[in-house]
Parts: C-alpha cells; sequence; structure tokens
C-alpha cells in the first residue's frame, strides 16, 4: 500500500519522535536533544540520541537510523504499513479512503476474522467439555500445563459432521462464509455440508498481530488420517506465508535478538516452555521463500532447528537449498541438529530445559550445511574426486546471487577444498614413512587382520605428532590401553567422566557458571548421566548450592555408593582441578581443559568405530587410509589426555 506524503507527514508532526522511542528506551535531555542506552545493541554507556526538532533517532553504536516508522519497524518487526495503521491512530490522524472493491475486500475479511474467531472459542470450549476427553488426556501425556492451552488457545473439534456449522449459524454467519473460511466442506457433489475438522486437537493459526486465520487439527485415532490437516487457502491464509507463533513470537525475537524455528506445533510449544519464546513453525511443509524473509524481518539469522537423524539432515538441506538465492550481507541462517530421535518436546521431556538450551547453542552455519551437502561422507582421496567436488561446490556458489556474498562463499570453499588437499599430502607422507621403516609387509598383513590392526592403529593416537613415524609393531603402551579416547571402562566409571563429575560435587558453584556446558556432555555412562540430570535438577530448585547441602542430598537421593566408586576411577595425578580447596581460577582453567577433550574424545570415538566397522567388511587401501586418518586427526587436535594430566600435576606439585 502507497501512502501519499502528506498523511506521514501529518502523523510525524503530531507525534515527537521522543515519544514513539520513549516507550521502549529511557531517555534523558541533553541540549537540545535526547540520550539513552541503544535499543539494538547492548551497552553501558549512552550512544543512542533522539532529535525531535530534525525528527530523527541515530544510534551511533549500531548506525541505526530512522525516523517513528523505522523505529517501530525495527524493534517490535511491524511492516511499513502496520507501523504506519498503528502510529496514524494513536496520532487521531484518519487513513485515506479506499476504493469500492478495496472496501467490500475488507468488509470480507472482517467478517472471516470474526468467523474464526468465534470458531476459535468452540473449539476451546468443547476442549473442556464431556467430550474433549481425549484431547485433554493427549495434552496431559504431553506434560501441557493449563495455562499453557490457554495461551495457545488450544482446542478440540468434536467428533460430530454439523456441529460447528450449526453453532456458526445461529450466531449469524452464513454458509459460504464459513467454505470461503475453510471450516466447511462444499459443493456441487456434496448434498449437504459438512465440518472440515473432526475429532482433532485443534491449534489455532494466527497472522501477525495474533488474529486466527486458520487451523491445524491433529487426529487423536491412531487409524485417522491425515495425521495433521490444516486449513486449505482461504483469502486470510496462504500456507507457504505464515508461520505458527508469529505473532508472539515476532516481538520476542527483537527483545532476544533472534528467532528460533522448530518443525510443528508441539515444539514451538515445548521451546516456549523452555523459555524460548521467539519460536515459530512452518505448516508442516519445507521452509518457503516468503516465511524465510518473514523470518529475516525477525532476525538477521534465524536458528532452524531440525531433529539429528537423516530426515532432519534433509529438511536442513531443503532449508540451505532455499537460502541460498535470498542470502544478503549480514543476512544468513543457521543450524541447531538435536540428538537422534528427539525433537524439542521430547528433550525438554526427557533432559530438561538447560539440556534444549545448551543443543540450541550448540549451532552450525550455512556454510557448514552447505558443505556437508556438497562433501557429504565421500571420500576425496583421488584428484578425479576432489575435482568433482569442486563441481559440486561451483554449482552450489552459482545459486548465490549477491555478487559479494558468494565471493565470500567462494573464498571459504576454495579454504575447505586446500585443507582438504593438505590432509591427503599429510596422509601420503605418513604412508611412505612408514613404508620405509620396513613395516609395509606388517601393514600389509594387518589389514587382513582387523582386530590386530586395531590396536597397532590405536598405537599410534597415543604419541604425539613427532613420534607417528614409528613402526605400526610395537606393542601398545598401558597408558594407551587405559585411555578414555581410545577404550572403553571394563572396570569401573571411565576416568575423565569421573573427574566431570567430581569438579562438580566439590565446586557446584560451576552449575550457577556453564549450566548449559554441562547439560550437552554426552556420558558413556548411564550413571553419570543420571548424576548430572540430578544436579541440574537440584540446582534449578536450590540455587545456590553449598556443598555441604548438595553432599546431603546427594545421600539422601541414595548416590552414596557412586560418589564411593567417582573416587576411585580418579587416580592421584589426574584431580588436581577437582579438589574443594582449589581455587576457583584453577578450577575453570581445568574445567574447560577438561570439557574440551571430553567432546573431542566422543566424536573421535564415534568416528573411530564407524571407520573400524567400515574396514572390518572391507580391508581395502581407502578404508585403511580413513581409519589412520582419524588417528592423525587427534594428532593435531588442541590438547592431549596426558597434557592434561601432566600439566595437572605440575600445577599440584608446584603449589
Amino acid at each position: 500500500m502507497r501512502f501519499p506524503p502528506s498523511l506521514l507527514d501529518e502523523i510525524r508532526a503530531r507525534l515527537p519522535v521522543s515519544q514513539v522511542v520513549g516507550r521502549r528506551v529511557r531517555l534523558k535531555r541533553q541540549g537540545r536533544e535526547y540520550v539513552g542506552l541503544s535499543p539494538f545493541k547492548h551497552e553501558k554507556t549512552p550512544s543512542f540520541t533522539v532529535n525531535d526538532a530534525k525528527g530523527f533517532y541515530h544510534c551511533f553504536a549500531s548506525g541505526e537510523h530512522g525516523d517513528i516508522f523505522t523505529f517501530l519497524t525495527r524493534t517490535e518487526g511491524l511492516s511499513f504499513p502496520e507501523a504506519v495503521e498503528r502510529l496514524a491512530e494513536e496520532a487521531g490522524v484518519p487513513m485515506p479512503k479506499t476504493t469500492p472493491q478495496a472496501e467490500a475486500r475488507e468488509a470480507e475479511s472482517l467478517r472471516l476474522r470474526k468467523l474464526m474467531d468465534a470458531a476459535c472459542a468452540f473449539f476451546q470450549d468443547a476442549l473442556h467439555g464431556p467430550a474433549g476427553r481425549p484431547a485433554r488426556d493427549y495434552l496431559e501425556r504431553r506434560g501441557l500445563a493449563e495455562a499453557e492451552i490457554a495461551a495457545f488457545r488450544l482446542g478440540y473439534a468434536p467428533n460430530g459432521r454439523h456441529l460447528l456449522k450449526e453453532h456458526l449459524a445461529a450466531r449469524g454467519f452464513s454458509q459460504p462464509d464459513m467454505v470461503t473460511a475453510g471450516v466447511l466442506i462444499a459443493g456441487d457433489d456434496i448434498p449437504v455440508s459438512y465440518d472440515r475438522f473432526r475429532h482433532r486437537l485443534m491449534f489455532p493459526i494466527g497472522d501477525l498481530r495474533g488474529q486466527v486465520i486458520a487451523f491445524g487439527g491433529r487426529a487423536l485415532d491412531p487409524d485417522q488420517q491425515p495425521k495433521y490437516l490444516n486449513s486449505p487457502e482461504t483469502p486470510l491464509f496462504h500456507k507457504g506465508s505464515v508461520l505458527f507463533n508469529a505473532a508472539a513470537a515476532r516481538k520476542a525475537a527483537h527483545e532476544r535478538a533472534g528467532v528460533v524455528v522448530a518443525e510443528g506445533y508441539m515444539d514451538v510449544i515445548a521451546l516456549t516452555r523452555a523459555g524460548i519464546p521467539n519460536s515459530v513453525a512452518p505448516l508442516g511443509t519445507a521452509l518457503t521463500p516468503d516465511q524465510l524473509k518473514l523470518l529475516w524481518r525477525m532476525a538477521d539469522e534465524p536458528l532452524l532447528c531440525f531433529d539429528g537423524d537423516s530426515a532432519g539432515e534433509k529438511a536442513a538441506l531443503r532449508a540451505a537449498q532455499t537460502a541460498l538465492p535470498l542470502l544478503e550481507p549480514g543476512r544468513s541462517i543457521k543450524f541447531a541438529f538435536l540428538p537422534k530421535g528427539q525433537d524439542p518436546d521430547d528433550l525438554l521431556r526427557n533432559s530438561g530445559a538447560a539440556a534444549l538450551v545448551a543443543a540450541l547453542n550448540n549451532c552450525r552455519p550455512l556454510a557448514d550445511v552447505l558443505w556437508m551437502r556438497a562433501a557429504g561422507s565421500d571420500l576425496w582421496d583421488t584428484p578425479e574426486r576432489r575435482a568433482a567436488l569442486s563441481e559440486r561446490v561451483r554449482e552450489l556458489l552459482l545459486q548465490i546471487k549477491h555478487p559479494r556474498v558468494r565471493n565470500t562463499y567462494q573464498q571459504e570453499f576454495q579454504k575447505d577444498l586446500r585443507d582438504l588437499e593438505r590432509k591427503k599430502l599429510y596422509i601420503l607422507k605418513t604412508n611412505k614413512n612408514l613404508s620405509n621403516a620396513n613395516n609395509l609387509d606388517s601393514v600389509k598383513s594387518n589389514r587382513r587382520n582387523p582386530t590386530k590392526l586395531d590396536w597397532k592403529m590405536r598405537n599410534i593416537l597415543s604419541q604425539k605428532p613427532s613420534t607417528v613415524r614409528l613402526a605400526l609393531s610395537e606393542p601398545p603402551s598401558d597408558s594407551l590401553l587405559n585411555s578414555n579416547l581410545v577404550s572403553s571402562h571394563p572396570a569401573g566409571l571411565p576416568r575423565r567422566e569421573a573427574l566431570l563429575l567430581q569438579t562438580l560435587i566439590h565446586h557446584p558453584w560451576l552449575l550457577e557458571e556453564a549450566p548449559e556446558d554441562i547439560a550437552e556432555i554426552q556420558f558413556e555412562a548411564p550413571a553419570l548421566h543420571r548424576l548430572r540430570d540430578f544436579l541440574l535438577n537440584l540446582h534449578s530448585h536450590q540455587n545456590p548450592l553449598d556443598n555441604e547441602l548438595l553432599h546431603t542430598q546427594l545421600k539422601l537421593a541414595g548416590y552414596a555408593n557412586l560418589l564411593t566408586h567417582i573416587r576411585h576411577a580418579i587416580t592421584h595425578n589426574s584431580d588436581w582441578n577437582t579438589q574443594p580447596d582449589t581455587s576457583r581460577d584453577d578450577v575453570l582453567i581445568g574445567w574447560r581443559h577438561m570439557l574440551a577433550l571430553h567432546r573431542k574424545a566422543v566424536e573421535l570415538k564415534r568416528e573411530l568405530e564407524a571407520a573400524e566397522q567400515a574396514y572390518a567388511k572391507d580391508q581395502s587401501e581407502e578404508n585403511y587410509l580413513r581409519l589412520q586418518d582419524i588417528f592423525t586427526q587427534a594428532f593435531t587436535a588442541d590438547g592431549a589426555e596426558a597434557s592434561v594430566e601432566g600439566y595437572g600435576a605440575g600445577v599440584r606439585t608446584e603449589a
């Protein structure tokens, strides 16, 4: 909609900038201007100015500049027409008259909106009536509180063909409007029209003003198809341009400088319950360009949340493909992959809010997902294969329309390709050194004996990079056989995991300092996993925790024997940072070091197991080199288990 300049000037003349901005920013008069803390950037010293005489605001910290209309679009996510309408109403300025056709469309829109709101109220009442018991049972199983049900206006469509139609007709709504709104099914081949939604849990879908424009209905019987049924396209509802929970999320997104995109209705409700109200979801389909543009009105880099299985990866790749032609400087998307088989609702109910937040914080940029799409899990160990990879990358780059963004991605991918080439050359050099040590026959024989190769390869992993050329025929060292990186824990708990828990028990202030890091730790020992969850849950109810209170609660909860096992799993020369009398700074140093090493160990162990399985099935040159490459990566990783223990022992001795 185009507005005449005279209308905008009249609104500006009636509403000083300080009046509009002052509702959000605490302003202080300073000469002819007002100053305050920037709403666009976290700061302690005011750099945000407002000048009523000139009619604009300016933020020196972020470079943001504009008038009262710009301020609403930037801080509340309103479109320009929405900002004009709101400020015109506030200023008492009448909006210009429209054409008869436009007035007719507006009248129809108003009728349909009233009809949809009445239908929503009907579904809400039905949910709390006798017939709504199946829907209430489902919501109870999913853990929804009454406040959440009310906030999202959830309802129930009764199992009758004409109940909603009769209810709306009794309130003066016509059958043609019911059909147009999508709540009634009618047609030349249908003698009697009937309700579209029957025996379903109902999720109202709102527009950016929060008004109901459509519904999503979930089946309550296992054999009921489809599982989710959405409203059809209507004058109010265009499926590819709408996001579930957009109105509530828009304001929260601007306050939190971000928005989270989940896959479904229940995921959004779960994220909101976890303290993430800036969450939305597409309506059962892949993310569309229009939805992506809507997200960019809320945040410059929306976070897309997917299940960590193959379906989630495919959905992420589709979203990445959609985003490529639309990328601009400073405008992109990022991705969070949840543990396999879990959606946000599952993760929240099974592991708590801290685990869900930690999973979202562990996000990956678009460039990583695009590289995953191009490179996959294939081997790129020949010139021809790397040429094929280069061609895949080139095809991706061609889809990016903005020249500066495309050039930046090209530089990033060229670096990845060079790294791939260097890694291949390093492997070849390592193989040559091994061959020169007259161990080629031994290596070849070991390819026919994966079990024998296993400990010899693991022996390489225990050495520093400078000793890679040692013969593979040396026996494994004791330190290697006890390493958590390459072996399990046949006797007792994994030492590093026990160290992490002992540190938390002796220094419970870490639960306040790094709850997200603690929640995302992957424990191999189930008992330690449960203990970690107990500590986080206890901290959420009793904060702060002191040592005495914590030990009392642990004993009452039956963890005394496990604490004994933890102490026995820890060697004297590696527990320097777990002791109660260790300084706060030393505890943090050791904690961060152990945590980084544990994350790397989990990743390497996962890759190691996959490579060993591949080699056991096929003792080929490629699988052998891939197995060796994993060990090589361990050499170049920052830190090693020995350095942690050595550093700890040294610090403790010097102290």
